[in-house]
């Protein structure tokens, strides 16, 4: 029923990774929108942008060192693009489109776009905020291969032999997205990553790029060969330079969103969001840094930690954003409702619809999720989504549900662990809860109620080693007065209940337990069992063949369904003279042995010794055999006593056993398996 917080992200996320609010901030791009038609940027209007942090152009700054990138060979069939109007080197706009994971669909972020112009940003629709502009028009996201900054009017081309290739426009690409080396656009403008992109670009593999880079001292070298990798999907070997880059130059705000946006692809959100962090307290007004904030926190489903990138003053909020942060805030608050009242349908329901909304990677979420269906008795489907939860170390909300956010999370998996009987997880979780918000009331009450339960657990088990079946089952009711809903504790007390012979009871618990976890094999052993000791044989056999169809190989239910199934029969009247608690008869004599391998239907003969301890191990389970299949004929022959019959069977070994259809032989086995000698039987029945 439940289903894994992936398949739960919908389409306005599902190409996150893929999307501007991944991008490295490549020293040439600081730009954050789809690639479309767009309001042109006029690079002489307004002042130069100079970030806090000590680095250079690589943060934003329009007046900064030069960017020298390695060239990529040459595409034969591309023709060269015009690179008009090309924006300075720390406008310039490159980005890859990551492929989706199975399983998660995320689209584009819409809107519109922000453009940074001198000291304003710029929406595409031409709204823009701080001073306004006129002049020139430069095309937004093209790259300067020279690495030059344009005068105002000035139009160039790209003197270099490389090709750089646009994508189809079939799609919104992210601001920028220029796919160089070779790089192919899949169906809706996916990367389709050639390896040899990173490595072409200087003349080695990915390992040497690493190598060269890594024994730099350039920061921004450094930080270039990584942005190569990255666009060629070697994300990994990208970290690492990003790593290298800050290691020299630690207070440079674009290098930590560079590496937020490495640990993104690979996944690790809760790091990616403390890069941004560490990248907003270096510059303030990063809005890069923001931007992408405002995007992971969303996922984490924390609207009030997203908003506050989104709306930080001096940026233009983004309205789409904006409503996805309105959607979301609206169902939690529902679902908080939901919860509050106990209507833990709508709980589930609304937890979905806020992971739909874009929280797809917020563990509160998924709890809540599980604390639903645990209270819906769904524990299969609650253990599940509990699994399914991600790690966010460090990036907790402030409260859920009145309670810290780090807290919720322990807190229901203390509660599904107890309810699955699992006592020591439950009581580690609730603990960790307690540590986290010992002040929470229902923090409270939960870790009272796990260890009392825990304890009465504990005690009853105890009991009923001693043989003390009565205190055993007032020690499992204590526990119940504590949780009423654990089936566990029914189950064991039901067994409590069939060693005083008070069966009446035990089926009542039984059927408590059930009801809780229909699952439950034991409790449907004892009640079967017990309905049996009352001569209830209809309800009998229908939970031993329900069982029969869960463990179709175990022995003790095969026999005791035969047994139930025998007895409903004679009660009715059906059956006249059955074999139950009849052993199997021995024959003696050949002439009787040749008249009883002779006779109609099916035989099974027992060749054995009293002396030897297979014959003996095995004796019991053809008694067994003999009350399962009523219509097969079972005979047993003693070789020590009867030897011409043993010699005229041609016996040398035993146990040997022979199996005969309307007088003729049809298999012969020598010391088999319970398995393999039940099995024959069982097939030999049915001829």
């Amino acid at each position: 029923m439940s289903q894994g917080f992936h398949s739960l992200t919908t389409t306005p996320f599902r190409d996150f990774l893929s999307s501007e609010e991944n991008k490295p901030d490549f020293k040439e791009l600081d730009l954050a929108s789809p690639l479309k038609p767009r309001a042109a940027i006029n690079a002489g209007a307004g002042g130069a942008y100079t970030p806090s942090s000590s680095s250079s152009s690589s943060s934003g700054s329009l007046s900064g060192t030069r960017n020298t990138i390695a060239k990529l060979p040459k595409k034969p069939d591309a023709k060269p693009h015009n690179h008009s109007g090309e924006l300075s080197e720390s406008l310039r706009s490159t980005s890859v489109t990551r492929a989706s994971k199975p399983g998660h669909r995320r689209s584009v972020s819409a809107g519109a776009p922000l453009i940074y112009s001198g000291g304003s940003f710029s929406c595409a629709n031409g709204a823009t905020s701080g001073s306004n502009f006129n002049g020139n028009l430069f095309a937004a996201g093209n790259i300067c291969p020279t690495g030059k900054i344009l005068k105002p009017g000035s139009v160039s081309r790209p003197p270099s032999n490389r090709t750089d290739v646009l994508g189809s426009g079939t799609v919104n690409y992210g601001l920028g997205n220029i796919m160089r080396g070779g790089t192919k656009l899949g169906n809706g403008g996916h990367v389709i990553a050639d390896d040899n992109v990173a490595g072409n670009s200087q003349g080695g593999g990915v390992s040497a790029i690493v190598k060269r880079a890594m024994s730099g001292s350039d920061p921004e070298e450094v930080k270039n060969a990584g942005n190569e990798l990255y666009r060629s999907r070697h994300f990994v070997e990208a970290l690492s330079l990003y790593d290298r880059a800050i290691s020299i130059s630690p207070n440079n705000p674009a290098y930590r969103s560079n590496r937020a946006a490495a640990l993104a692809a690979l996944g690790r959100l809760a790091a990616a969001a403390k890069e941004c962090e560490e990248a907003v307290k270096l510059d303030p007004n990063y809005a890069r840094a923001h931007q992408r904030l405002a995007s992971l926190y969303l996922r984490f489903g924390q609207v009030e930690n997203a908003q506050s990138h989104l709306c930080f003053p001096g940026k233009q909020v983004d309205q789409s954003e904006l409503h996805k942060l309105r959607l979301l805030e609206k169902h939690l608050k529902r679902c908080a409702e939901a919860r509050k009242i106990g209507d833990w349908k709508s709980a589930v329901r609304e937890a979905d619809a806020a992971i739909a909304v874009g929280a797809d990677f917020s563990p509160q979420l998924l709890a809540s999720k599980a604390e639903a269906y645990l209270k819906l008795h769904l524990l299969e489907d609650a253990e599940s989504t509990l699994s399914n939860i991600p790690k966010l170390d460090g990036c907790s909300q402030t409260k859920f549900f009145g309670m810290v956010g780090e807290a919720y999370v322990p807190f229901v998996r203390a509660q599904v662990e107890m309810a699955l009987g699992r006592f020591e997880n439950a009581v580690a979780e609730a603990e960790k809860a307690n540590l986290i918000d010992y002040s929470n009331v229902e923090v409270a009450r939960v870790v009272s109620s796990v260890k009392m339960v825990a304890r009465a657990r504990s005690r009853g088990n105890d009991l009923f080693s001693s043989g003390k079946y009565s205190e055993a089952c007032s020690a499992y009711g204590e526990g119940l007065r504590y949780d009423s809903s654990n089936y566990v504790l029914y189950c064991n007390r039901a067994v409590c209940w069939s060693k005083l012979g008070l069966w009446e009871k035990s089926v009542e618990d039984c059927n408590q337990a059930l009801s809780i976890q229909p699952n439950c094999t034991k409790a449907l052993f004892r009640r079967a069992a017990s309905n049996a000791k009352l001569e209830r044989w209809a309800d009998s056999v229908k939970d031993y063949e329900a069982l029969k169809h869960e463990l179709p190989r175990d022995s003790e239910v095969v026999e005791s369904l035969c047994q139930a199934q025998l007895a409903l029969k004679k009660s009715r009247g059906e059956v006249f003279g059955t074999k139950l608690g009849v052993e199997v008869e021995e024959v003696s004599t050949l002439d009787r042995f040749k008249a009883t391998i002779a006779s109609p239907g099916v035989l099974v003969v027992h060749f054995k010794e009293a002396s030897n301890e297979l014959c003996e191990e095995i004796s019991p389970f053809v008694n067994t055999l003999c009350v399962r299949y009523p219509t097969v004929k079972f005979i047993k022959v003693e070789v020590e006593e009867c030897t011409s019959i043993a010699k005229a069977e041609s016996i040398r070994t035993v146990p040997t056993f022979k199996i005969y259809a309307n007088g003729e032989k049809v298999k012969e086995m020598i010391r088999p398996s319970h398995q393999i000698l039940e099995d024959s039987v069982m097939n030999c029945s049915n001829m």
